[in-house]
């Protein structure tokens, strides 16, 4: 690259930084409300809290990235238009696809930043944030009960708690065990504590009685008792007893052909899951292409060139959701695999036209030299000048 091509790229890869970092953070502070409730119970370390919220970043900066590019592309060079730099450079003899060069040299890299992520790791975050998951089920059990609410803790097993002291000691104790229906329990006392131990998490009741109906005879048994313990091992759920999710494959097993599945439906999404790692980082490309032929086709308008802006946005989105449709239809029908290359493929050969064709998105007729006078006074004026010289 000359120096004018390496001013470009700086300011383009300065802008996507800005723009990812912006984007990320934002996603960032939706997924922390979810996840702060593990602090504010104060329950599980501090630590903790900061490694899930780090583990959340590769699972979007996949989508992220290509959307940074592309608002970089758009901010740098209608900032560059609105300050006649693009005007000089194209007089100076640069051409569109000189002045695109660096913005395409910056989508291959956030082409092989996104297949990076896609292939190892974005699985492998999912795959830890599931096993944590398990984990603060299971070690910090805790954390997950609300008061004054009936908390599912397990399947047919609800836990009730009118407060909570700063102890962690938990008042007025209602636990429903229904995993047999024809003999549900129900356990209430004065208050209980959660305990953690080798053997798993316990809930110790004190103070109160245990209820055991047998529907079948109608009869209920009560027990009144001044400790009870019930563990919580058996009844949260355990990682091994599930089927992995298919963001938690590793793309080697996707790629084997015989991963586990449990039915057609999930060996289909396992499928159109694999294909998604290899084509989503071809939108990148697609997009960068899209806001340059918006941006760089046609003649300079002094009057800005908010609609070209405009019809770059309104393009990617529109990319952007028939890419997520065609992995949701991929999953259930295997025959749209292909669109999911075709797609970004097939918005390629037009965006390059329209650069070399030096066409103008918005309409209207040609100029024989590639362009399009957006200021028919400044014409008329040309041509009387031109007659006045003849």
């Amino acid at each position: 690259m000359n120096r004018l091509q390496r001013y470009l790229f700086r300011n383009l890869l300065i802008a996507t930084l800005y723009s990812t970092a912006g984007l990320t953070l934002t996603i960032w502070l939706s997924q922390s409300l979810r996840l702060i409730e593990i602090v504010v119970s104060a329950g599980a370390p501090m630590g903790m809290f900061l490694w899930l919220l780090l583990l959340t970043v590769p699972t979007f900066l996949g989508i992220v990235l290509p959307l940074a590019l592309v608002g970089a592309i758009l901010f740098t060079y209608n900032k560059m238009a609105a300050d006649s730099e693009l005007v000089v450079m194209r007089a100076a003899g640069v051409g569109p696809f000189s002045l695109s060069k660096p913005a395409i040299l910056l989508a291959l890299g956030v082409m092989a930043v996104v297949f990076t992520l896609n292939i190892w790791i974005t699985p492998a975050a999912h795959r830890e944030l599931v096993r944590m998951e398990y984990a603060v089920r299971s070690d910090y059990s805790q954390l997950f009960l609300r008061e004054g609410v009936f908390n599912e803790v397990g399947d047919r097993f609800s836990v009730f708690l009118r407060d909570r002291d700063s102890d962690g000691n938990l008042h007025k104790v209602l636990i429903h065990d229904g995993r047999q229906p024809d003999k549900p329990v129900t356990i209430m006392g004065d208050r209980a504590v959660m305990q953690t131990g080798p053997d798993g998490t316990r809930f110790v009741v004190y103070d109160g009685n245990r209820q055991e109906l047998d529907r079948k005879t109608g009869r209920l048994s009560q027990l009144y008792f001044e400790r009870y313990a019930v563990d919580l091992k058996a009844v949260a759920p355990q990682e091994a007893d599930r089927w992995p999710d298919a963001r938690e494959r590793s793309t080697t097993d996707l790629m084997s052909g015989n991963a586990p599945a449990q039915d057609d439906r999930m060996r289909r999404g396992l499928i159109a899951e694999l294909h998604h790692r290899f084509s989503s980082p071809l939108l990148a490309l697609s997009y960068a292409l899209v806001a340059l032929a918006s941006l760089l086709s046609g003649e300079f308008n002094r009057r800005g060139q908010s609609s070209r802006v405009t019809i770059a946005v309104l393009l990617v989105m529109g990319l952007q959701a028939a890419a997520l449709g065609l992995t949701s239809l991929a999953g259930k029908a295997t025959v749209f695999v292909p669109l999911m290359y075709a797609m970004p493929l097939a918005v390629l050969l037009p965006a390059l036209w329209v650069m070399s064709r030096g066409l103008m998105l918005r309409g209207g007729r040609p100029k024989a030299g590639g362009g399009q006078d957006d200021d028919p006074q400044r014409s008329r004026e040309a041509g009387v000048a031109a007659k006045g010289a003849s």
